[in-house]
């Protein structure tokens, strides 16, 4: 049965006029009857619902209502009792002399816009329209990748959302912390530099919600080492050269003895490689150890090198100690002195008859 072989002709009437005022009257716009209409109409306030939520829509009724209908832009939703609209989230919630009240679950931006509530009375027709307004929390939905970039490379960074109301964007770098903040989608960074690098974030927030995502931009760079530091080390002991780089990506070592390069558990030596250190260890250091070596870094931009240089130290024995007054003689020079002493006393008493006669 169609809406026409529903109503009377002046319910008819009223369905036509709320369409009318559905494409015709702005929300929250009041609307001024004209004398020659026979409808009286009343325009509530906005609603405003989040998305995923429920809204409520009520419409003042009376002891003279005949019919009453809740209408969506073109199409009924509920006429009375009987349901009309097909979405399985509309709902009817109260049907009384009092009020029409129906549901509208899990509310999504589709549902945003104006809604009627028209009622025939004995009398005259009346409508009352209520317009939805459906805000959506912030979504990042186009991010930058993560990027990995030669250092004095332009970048640029790009972040959009969607929302309602209307996000707003900012970028700022987390790690290291850099005072480098951009009221933007887009991040523009001119010739970056190693220090540049790391992670950024791009907030869209609005009156809803915070979304939060990141983009982590690498820089590479050539090596360059440490100065290098002379070591001496006594003959027979352990001796150890370190080599410090600081390279991204990380940077491949080689050491040098003068001009011939040195390789891992050749000669008594080990070397060692652990992130940006290399050590040259020397189990057993030996004359022919002692010299200038060279450590060289080497990555896809570049290398760099530093000398260093292996001296020997020599310990103090007791021989070249200078003794002073009250110092420990070694056990050699005390056992001469004794027996220096006995020989002297033993010539003395063999002579000392000889002289007595004189």
């Amino acid at each position: 049965m169609g809406i026409c072989g529903y109503f009377t002709v002046s319910w008819k009437c009223l369905v036509v006029l709320s369409f009318r005022l559905l494409f015709l009257v702005p929300a929250g716009l009041p609307v001024h009857s004209q004398g020659e209409s026979q409808t009286d109409s009343k325009v509530m306030d906005n609603i405003t619902v989040r998305q995923g939520e429920n809204v409520f829509l009520r419409c003042a009724q009376g002891d003279i209502v005949t019919h009453t209908a809740w209408l969506n832009r073109s199409s009924i939703l509920y006429a009375g009792e009987d349901k009309w609209s097909v979405d399985p989230r509309v709902s009817l919630v109260t049907l009384n002399q009092e009020e029409f009240t129906i549901k509208i679950e899990d509310v999504d931006m589709t549902d945003e816009g104006p809604y009627i509530c028209a009622v025939q009375t004995s009398s005259r027709p009346r409508t009352t329209s209520v317009h939805i307004l459906v805000q959506v929390p912030p979504t990042i939905i186009n991010l930058s990748k993560d990027i990995v970039v030669n250092e004095g490379s332009n970048v640029t960074l790009m972040c959009q959302a969607s929302g309602k109301p209307e996000p707003s964007l900012t970028w700022k770098l987390l790690s290291p912390s850099v005072d480098l903040v951009s009221e933007d989608e887009y991040l523009d960074i001119p010739s970056i530099s190693r220090q540049r690098a790391g992670t950024y974030e791009c907030t869209a927030i609005n009156d809803i919600a915070t979304d939060v995502q990141t983009v982590e931009i690498t820089v590479n760079y050539a090596p360059s080492v440490s100065e290098g530091r002379d070591v001496g080390v006594t003959l027979g002991q352990r001796g150890v050269l370190e080599c410090e780089v600081d390279a991204v990506p990380k940077a491949d070592f080689e050491w040098y003895r003068d001009d011939r390069r040195i390789f891992n558990g050749l000669d008594g030596m080990e070397i060692e490689d652990a992130g940006q250190l290399s050590k040259l260890t020397f189990l057993n250091i030996s004359e022919a150890d002692y010299g200038n070596y060279t450590c060289i870094a080497i990555n896809k931009l570049g290398s760099s090198n530093a000398s260093f240089v292996l001296y020997e130290v020599i310990e103090p024995t007791s021989s070249t100690l200078v003794q002073g007054p009250g110092a420990v003689q070694d056990g050699n020079s005390g056992s001469m002195g004794t027996r220096v002493h006995t020989y002297t006393c033993l010539l003395l008493v063999i002579l000392l008859p000889f002289l007595l006669k004189f």
